[in-house]
């Protein structure tokens, strides 16, 4: 066990019931910091941002424990299930390797919702083609996904350097700043 790494939990509108679960899980892993915020989008009743101080990679699933990680995606499944359709809540999952990954849950539709929670994992296969070097952009500290519900995946969507953000449209990497 790592308690030296500090994972953090930021949210509004999430039960202690909810926190006290999730707490439970990665608590076994690592040393835990969480702070209850002021809601800052209106567009969601519960907001959960979660940062994970570990690379996304599969040394990640397997130290954490597969069995571990499946229970945290069902504790995020039960979460919109228990705020029903529409835009109830928005999970963000940091891993904060180099560069940081993050995952933008904010689905509206639950089917579609569980179904981003048990794909996750899938974009393991596909980082090493998205982490070229020869694809990405110089510079990268941060990529971020979110999950296409018409094509049924995670997407690249943007990536931010220290000075330049990109979004990923087509096949290629646009500068928006």
């Amino acid at each position: 066990m790592s308690k030296n790494l500090i994972t953090s939990l930021r949210y509004y509108g999430i039960s202690p019931w909810e926190i006290e679960v999730i707490y439970g899980f990665l608590n076994s892993r690592f040393a835990i910091s969480q702070e209850e915020i002021e809601p800052h989008d209106n567009d969601y009743v519960s907001f959960l941002d979660v940062d994970i101080p570990l690379a996304f990679n599969e040394e990640f699933f397997k130290w954490f424990d597969y069995r571990r990680w499946e229970k945290i995606k069902d504790i995020f499944k039960e979460m919109k299930r228990r705020r029903g359709s529409g835009n109830a809540i928005k999970i963000q999952l940091n891993f904060l390797g180099e560069p940081k990954i993050v995952f933008i849950l904010d689905i509206e539709d639950k089917r579609r919702y569980d179904n981003a929670i048990e794909k996750i994992d899938f974009v393991l296969e596909l980082l090493p083609y998205h982490l070229n070097p020869e694809k990405l952009p110089s510079d990268i500290i941060e990529i971020r996904y979110r999950f296409d519900t018409e094509s049924v995946r995670w997407r690249l969507n943007s990536a931010i350097s220290h000075n330049k953000k990109y979004i990923f449209k087509g096949n290629a990497w646009n500068v928006t700043t």
